[in-house]
């Protein structure tokens, strides 16, 4: 029997994220977000099966792009990734409905996140989810994508 858990990151359990993505891939990413960790500005819980690495997911409290947070009202929602072979098995849908009941339980009203336009399983997720009203569609050194919020009950 497998057991799985979505549990809280410490920041000294950092570099155990690389059994779900290529941190030496994108140091600079992985030590934005490791400081954004360190510094409270960024939470991120992790999806574990045997106590191990599968997915995580953050949420960005104060973001220099003005679409993705206000302060006490729209909150970040940032990296949710599962590991490529356990992907299409539910995980995704698992983190993102945690992420949004703790962003709830925190009070905000809004959340906000950006997808590449071509992550066509990601978008159909989040729109799933009630990511419906679109803020920005655009282009970055990364790709086409687009800014969608889900307003918050």
């Amino acid at each position: 029997m497998t057991s799985n858990q979505i549990k809280k990151l410490n920041h000294e359990d950092y570099n155990k994220c690389s059994n779900i993505w290529d941190m030496d891939q994108k140091p600079k990413m992985a030590k934005i977000f490791y400081d954004e960790l360190v510094s409270g500005n960024r939470v991120t819980f992790i999806y574990l099966e045997n106590n191990e690495f599968i997915g995580e997911g953050s949420l960005v409290f104060k973001n220099t792009d003005p679409d993705y947070t206000i302060p006490d009202r729209r909150i970040y929602l940032s990296r949710m990734i599962v590991k490529e072979e356990f992907r299409n098995r539910g995980i995704g849908g698992i983190i993102l409905d945690f992420l949004i009941e703790y962003a709830q339980q925190l009070g905000f009203q809004e959340i906000a996140l950006g997808v590449d336009t071509d992550n066509i399983h990601a978008r159909h997720l989040y729109e799933k989810r009630g990511f419906t009203d679109v803020l920005f569609i655009g282009e970055d050194k990364y790709g086409k994508y687009v800014k969608l919020l889900k307003k918050l009950e």
